[in-house]
């Protein structure tokens, strides 16, 4: 995993690409980019929440700047939120320089940049035995939503929120709701 200084080196060592800034963590760069306006702004996913996915957005929607996410694996609804959200592009970190330094150009060009096998997977949920609305159910439950939390954002009733997590817990081979969400993640069906 290359980090943000092994990075900003990769980068530096082509000539037609400048480094503006580094910085920490999410909040600063909005600001940073939010101030300075850069070309394209490299942001950082760790997958713990979808924060970064969220900055990027809102970088993406300031005038003449982009933003490339970067992390190790993306989930289904990630992808799905940065789609929707206008993010120019999500990479694996595992890319080839080439790949990275090539979807460079062309988010700088104004085009979007999705890995594609991570994006067809997690948009068509290949192997998925699941249905959408299991997949909403269980994505709500990986938030940390209650039956009734669930129920009332996916307007369900609650015997039918337990209907769905019963049956995607049966359809899975999951010894229980917890289980099933391990084996939907490491499955990247959300």
């Amino acid at each position: 995993m290359l980090s943000r200084s092994a990075l900003a080196a990769l980068i530096e060592k082509r000539e037609e690409l400048r480094i503006v800034g580094a910085v920490g963590g999410d909040t600063d760069a909005l600001e940073f980019a939010e101030i300075h306006r850069p070309d394209i702004a490299i942001i950082s996913f760790d997958g713990a929440d979808s924060s970064a996915i969220s900055v990027a957005e809102k970088i993406a929607s300031l005038p003449e700047c982009r933003s490339l996410v970067l992390a190790e694996s993306f989930t289904r609804s990630i992808i799905r939120q940065a789609f929707s959200g206008g993010v120019d592009g999500m990479l694996l970190r595992s890319v080839p320089p080439n790949w990275f330094f090539e979807a460079l150009h062309r988010v700088h060009q104004g085009e979007r940049v999705f890995d594609a096998d991570l994006t067809v997977a997690a948009l068509a949920n290949a192997g998925c035995p699941l249905t959408a609305r299991q997949l909403s159910v269980l994505e709500r439950l990986s938030y940390g939503d209650t039956i009734v939390e669930i129920a009332t954002g996916l307007h369900l009733s609650e015997g039918t929120v337990r209907n769905y997590l019963s049956s995607l817990v049966t359809k899975l081979g999951a010894r229980n709701r917890i289980d099933a969400l391990r084996i939907a993640r490491d499955a990247h069906w959300l």
